[in-house]
């Protein structure tokens, strides 16, 4: 199931190419899952034995003792051990000369055994009286340490980047005894830079920042978790194993997920960290419990909103955990989060804004952070907002269980199906919150009143392109769909010239949980471009949009709750997908008989809800998008992580379920792929919700329009899903 290693960007140890070897190599099995917790939210790194005893840390030597044991298992999981702290450190002067005022100084550190580990220094000492904060960063990032020295500080930039890295070696000096991972040795490097500064009078010992970008970025959080020394930092971009949790990384959320990371960068984290893969929730820790470990030092989450790499929704969650343990330190002040328009890469302006906090955590500055996040989303804020009370509704009791299938095939032929048909519309309704009266947009109604797309406000993001036999039609206000949205038709480039055309079937595509790119997935086993292109092929039309709070409406669902407590998102998100089928039904290329929905993950919940409202629709097909609500955990994903359903938080059993909406949809035909390795999967919960519906497809004599796929696989819309879907639609 894995993608090969890539073994040019480096082995995963001194003795072992790729990951195979190393595990042919040491033995070493994965962990015992059985006995690893799900913690399917982040990790509480105030929780001693999270998941066994759940023991609550309310006092400052309870907290030492969690700090110790995740620092053990984040060397043990994710970057492999390290030597102790050397004590021969030495240096010796390379060079020394003024660049004008300032004193440019580069050394050469040796430690380690018979001092064989060498790390090349430069330093940028402004005029003035020290001692003087430092900032302290890749050699890469010397441009950056620029801005800092007319900001008054000493710039210092050492060789653990890929542009020059000096700690590469390190990992033969120290074998066999200690196996770091490559932004271990990194991190290490860097403490042996402080162990330097630490020796210079001009330096401000409790004034040393580090900041990084990308993988530097990663590394720099590590770098500060492990080394208190490190008074503030700044892990800027540093996406997946950075700033991202791991758990909020898989594909789902299309970012590098771990599987991806892990093989594309063999050399970059502990192998030990791919058994995780698939099972992300029973990681003991997460990038949070490095976060915690900074605590209640300074820390600045850096992201760009729109960065292929990043979830920003998944940084937030990451910054609210962490904000509880700076809270409980006394150092909430210290902690600090940042987003920006645009993608992966910083300007000067993003430079200063980060010597902007380091100077407010060293009392240089009393210009405080602002702190904005684009979803600010509260469980317990929506409550009051909406003055809704726990265990309230009218759908609290019991819910019925679908009848057999003899009582069923009587109900489908008579009128009590449909009574019971009403009464799971209402229970979904309900869930779903009061959508406010709105109008039909009726939609462009043909090629003829093509928009000009989203280049009228500007986009970052990349959508899948035209090809030679694939063209795009922009949709897009004052000739657009549903409330003023945007979105992009996809059809057969020579479909205007083909004799007796006949108009075609489309799939309404619904993407996953891309917060910062929508339907843009691109890149390795994440790209939906050549999915498009084939689907388009086989001559069908492909419509897809970014739904609300993600890809360019990320603004539009920041204060959605506010504007509309009663609503939800997920309704809105159901919404659009009427408004699009009304477009899409009074479009001349298209057959309004033939409007299909489709969707990945939340793409394939949000396309089955709306199926199950709006009969126009003629057939909907759900990868990993079925998640059984009985079982109980997804109710709090649905109402208080992402805020889609807040009811769902509501009482302690769902007003409906999957079989419901799939039973609503019947006899329309269904395709649901369900991956075998799901950790959402569900298990007999999922086998049991499918049985129910297919008792209601057979009730109907259409046992086979509800079709079930289970692949060997864990949750992702692969290349083999994507056949699925394909073969399935073809035809139709």
């Amino acid at each position: 199931m894995l993608p090969a290693d890539e073994t040019g960007k480096g082995p995963v140890s001194p003795e072992d190419v790729t990951f195979a070897e190393w595990a042919k190599r040491t033995g070493e099995l994965p962990p015992d899952f059985d006995k690893l917790p799900h913690i399917v939210s982040l990790p509480d790194p105030l929780i001693i034995d999270e998941g066994g005893k759940n023991i609550p840390v309310k006092t400052r030597k309870q907290w030492e003792e969690k700090r110790v044991m995740m620092e053990k298992e984040i060397r043990h999981y994710i970057l492999g051990s390290t030597p102790p702290s050397p004590q021969n450190l030495t240096h010796r002067v390379l060079s020394e000369r003024k660049d004008g005022a300032v004193t440019l100084r580069t050394v050469e550190l040796s430690f380690g055994p018979a001092r064989q580990a060498k790390l090349t220094v430069e330093l940028m000492i402004p005029p003035g009286q020290g001692p003087l904060p430092v900032f302290l960063t890749q050699w890469n990032h010397r441009e950056w340490a620029q801005i800092a020295v007319r900001r008054g500080y000493i710039g210092c930039v050492y060789a653990a980047a890929d542009s020059k890295d000096d700690t590469e070696a390190y990992s033969k000096i120290w074998w066999p005894d200690y196996d770091f991972s490559r932004l271990m040795r990194r991190a290490f490097g860097t403490s042996r830079v402080i162990d330097y500064l630490e020796t210079l009078p001009v330096v401000d010992k409790m004034k040393i920042a580090l900041t990084g970008h990308s993988r530097n970025g990663k590394m720099s959080l590590m770098a500060a978790a492990l080394d208190q020394r490190i008074a503030a930092v700044c892990p800027s971009s540093s996406g997946t194993g950075g700033e991202v949790p791991w758990r909020y990384a898989t594909h789902p959320y299309d970012i590098e997920d771990l599987a991806l990371l892990t093989c594309a960068q063999p050399s970059w984290f502990h192998p030990r960290l791919r058994y995780f893969v698939g099972r992300e929730d029973q990681l003991p820790i997460d990038q949070n419990s490095l976060m915690a470990l900074v605590a209640p030092r300074g820390l600045m989450l850096s992201t760009a909103i729109h960065e292929s790499a990043s979830n920003p929704w998944g940084i937030e969650q990451a910054f609210l955990e962490t904000r509880k343990v700076y809270d409980f330190l006394g150092g909430s002040a210290n902690l600090a989060i940042r987003s920006r328009d645009g993608k992966h890469g910083v300007s000067a302006k993003d430079i200063e804004e980060y010597i902007d906090f380091f100077d407010f955590v060293f009392k240089r500055s009393k210009d405080k952070p602002e702190n904005r996040l684009n979803y600010p989303f509260s469980f317990d804020k929506w409550l009051a907002a909406s003055l809704e009370k726990p265990g309230s509704g009218p759908f609290a009791g019991v819910r019925k269980d679908l009848p057999g299938t003899d009582d069923l095939k009587k109900a489908v032929s008579g009128k009590t199906w449909e009574t019971r048909r009403s009464d799971i519309r209402k229970r979904l309704e309900w869930t779903l919150g009061e959508m406010p009266p709105g109008v039909t947009n009726e939609g462009p109604g043909g090629l003829a009143k093509k928009g000009v797309g989203e280049d009228s406000f500007g986009t970052f993001i990349q959508r899948p392109n035209e090809t030679a036999g694939m063209k795009i039609m922009p949709v897009s206000p004052y000739n657009g769909f549903g409330d003023n949205l945007f979105g992009s038709l996809y059809y057969p480039a020579d479909w205007e010239k083909q004799p007796g055309r006949k108009p075609l079937p489309v799939l309404i595509y619904l993407h996953e949980y891309d917060y910062s790119k929508g339907f843009g997935a691109m890149g390795r086993d994440h790209e939906i471009s050549s999915f498009f292109a084939k689907m388009v092929a086989q001559g069908y039309a492909v419509f897809s949009y970014d739904m609300i709070g993600m890809g360019n409406r990320i603004e539009e669902g920041t204060r959605f709750y506010d504007r509309y407590p009663k609503w939800s998102k997920m309704g809105k998100m159901v919404a659009d997908v009427t408004g699009a089928v009304d477009a899409l039904t009074r479009m001349d290329l298209l057959d309004p008989k033939r409007v299909y929905v489709g969707g990945y993950a939340l793409g394939g919940t949000v396309g089955l809800l709306a199926a199950a409202l709006d009969e126009r629709i003629a057939g909907a097909v759900s990868v990993s998008g079925i998640t059984p609500l009985a079982s109980g955990q997804m109710l709090r994903h649905y109402s208080h992580l992402h805020g889609l359903m807040p009811r769902l938080g509501l009482q302690a059993r769902a007003p409906f379920d999957f079989d419901e909406v799939l039973a609503m949809i019947a006899p329309r035909p269904v395709l649901a792929v369900t991956p075998r390795f799901d950790k959402d999967n569900a298990g007999a919960d999922l086998e049991n919700c499918l049985e129910r519906a297919g008792r209601v497809y057979a009730a109907h004599g259409k046992e086979t329009e509800l079709s079930v796929f289970v692949p060997d696989d864990y949750n992702r819309f692969s290349k083999e899903n994507q056949e699925k879907v394909l073969e399935w639609l073809k035809g139709r």
